[in-house]
């Protein structure tokens, strides 16, 4: 009888040795004759139990880890394959405690399935949405969209709703779906685990904004530091194709969509997506002056939809379990659920995909099991390097896009770095700046110049400069409000931020 066996093929997985583990459970294997299908997933995100390997037994999936190639010949002698009993033994994966408190819907298939299995994501519901796109209209669509409360996973958290609207009803010869992957923020990885784990969840969602705007080209811009990213959805659009759902005749349909993926060379500022769009034409990442907006004049001056990942994964809930039934997770106008990355300092880091509501402290003391060293957590940043950095006594703050903005936040991409109280809050105000000043476009002073500036006056300030604190939080001002991108825009955030809630560790001169 043969057995199947799961081993991850995530990038993360990948890195902490998945690779070299399936090697020797194949071996293993042979060696002892037995018969065995081993499946490579995507990671579900449980990265301090990776390499995580799971077995289908009788009573289910059951699941070890964290398992080294050193560890294979004593899990076959201990029954690996019947879900024998070792010391690795985790028990079924679904049972514990860090996904069973989750609320997996953009991310159900991921670590599930074979991610370039056609016949695996059929049988766990895939395009069963896209079936319901094409039986209705697409202003019908767009309703949908609009009525479940799903907003962009990005920093703008824009009403998706009212982007699909405005791209349907703008005027021109063509119109395109743009997929922003280009995910450049420190501590975030939800749309490489969701790229490289479920594929043709992407592929879905896209097909249903193409016929939802009018659209019959789609382009995924995914970074060159993403190569079994690339990969993945390289091979998934391929086989899309070759099946039907691409091309000139979608599912019979009579309705046209293109898919490729276009690689970026990894600029941050190509995640402002007026930057990537450049960059699709074949040009430098530099950022348009807007308006117009890309909804009314984008990709090739065409109407273009621009999403993320997570905001187009999304759809297909939508349109399955209908837009009420999204609208009912979440809080306040943060509706639906959001995939949080935890990362930094945290005992447990992984992927968690839950509705708004949440506080800070829930996923990094529930969720995140506080810090890895043991040490009291000092500072959180969320939303990536451009971030806020909140400390210890907001960790009450809901997750949620408000209360974020009204702390001077932002959500971001859900991504968490968390710090321990041996962080140096000054430095890391100095890396923010720094970090502008590396990855600036250079298209415009307060971003270009403003940044490098920065950078001098936070060590000024720390030398006890007199008068470099005012002249510091002018500089900030002019960054906010005048440069082009949100690059410049915000960076002040975690300048600021780390002012205002460490300033102790900025001296004594304070």
């Amino acid at each position: 009888m043969k057995s199947t066996v799961y081993v991850p093929q995530d990038a993360a997985a990948l890195a902490l040795g998945a690779g070299e583990v399936a090697a020797a459970l194949a071996a293993e294997a042979q060696r002892r004759g037995r018969s065995v299908s081993l499946v490579r997933p995507g990671s579900r995100g449980l990265f301090w139990l990776e390499p995580m390997v799971e077995v289908d037994t009788p009573s289910g999936r059951i699941a070890y880890g964290p398992v080294t190639p050193s560890d294979v010949p004593a899990l076959f002698d201990a029954g690996l394959l019947e879900g024998g009993s070792h010391r690795l033994r985790l028990g079924p994966p679904t049972g514990l405690d860090f996904l069973a408190r989750q609320t997996r819907l953009t991310f159900a298939d991921v670590g599930v399935v074979d991610p370039l299995s056609l016949e695996a994501y059929r049988a766990h519901g895939g395009w069963a949405a896209l079936d319901a796109a094409l039986a209705m209209a697409p202003s019908d669509i767009v309703s949908s969209v609009a009525a479940s409360g799903l907003r962009g996973r990005g920093g703008a958290a824009f009403p998706a709703g009212l982007k699909w609207r405005t791209v349907l009803e703008a005027s021109g010869p063509e119109k395109f779906v743009v997929c922003n992957a280009d995910e450049g923020d420190s501590g975030s990885y939800a749309d490489r685990m969701l790229m490289e784990g479920a594929p043709y969840r992407l592929i879905e969602a896209m097909l249903i904004a193409g016929l939802g705007v009018g659209a019959e080209r789609g382009f995924v811009y995914v970074r060159s530091e993403y190569p079994h990213a690339i990969a993945t959805m390289e091979l998934a659009i391929a086989r899309a194709e070759a099946e039907g759902f691409l091309g000139d005749d979608v599912r019979g349909s009579k309705r046209r969509f293109h898919l490729e993926v276009r690689v970026g060379a990894g600029a941050y500022v190509c995640g402002e997506e007026t930057a990537m769009l450049e960059s699709i034409e074949g040009r430098a990442g530099l950022v348009r002056a807007k308006p117009p907006v890309p909804a009314v004049a984008g990709l090739f001056g065409r109407p273009t939809l621009v999403h993320n990942v997570l905001t187009l994964a999304a759809v297909p809930t939508i349109l399955t379990q209908g837009a009420d039934f999204y609208r009912s997770l979440g809080t306040g106008q943060s509706r639906g659920t959001m995939a949080f990355q935890l990362a930094g300092n945290l005992a447990r880091p992984g992927l968690v995909e839950v509705p708004f509501g949440l506080t800070l402290g829930q996923l990094l003391y529930d969720f995140g099991g506080g810090s890895r060293s043991g040490r009291p957590l000092k500072a959180v940043q969320v939303g990536g390097p451009l971030g806020a950095y909140l400390p210890e006594p907001l960790f009450d703050t809901v997750l949620d896009y408000e209360a974020f903005t009204a702390l001077g936040a932002t959500l971001g991409h859900g991504s968490l770095v968390a710090f321990d109280d041996t962080v140096d809050m000054a430095r890391q105000a100095r890396w923010a700046m720094e970090f502008c000043a590396l990855e600036s476009c250079g298209k415009c002073t307060p971003c270009r110049i403003g940044s490098t500036r920065g950078v001098e006056l936070v060590d000024q300030l720390r030398a006890g400069a007199p008068d470099a604190l005012g002249r510091l939080e002018a500089l900030c001002e002019t960054m906010e409000l005048g440069s082009l991108c949100a690059l410049g825009g915000m960076t002040p955030l975690p300048v600021r931020s780390a002012l205002r809630h460490f300033r102790p560790d900025f001296g004594r001169s304070l």
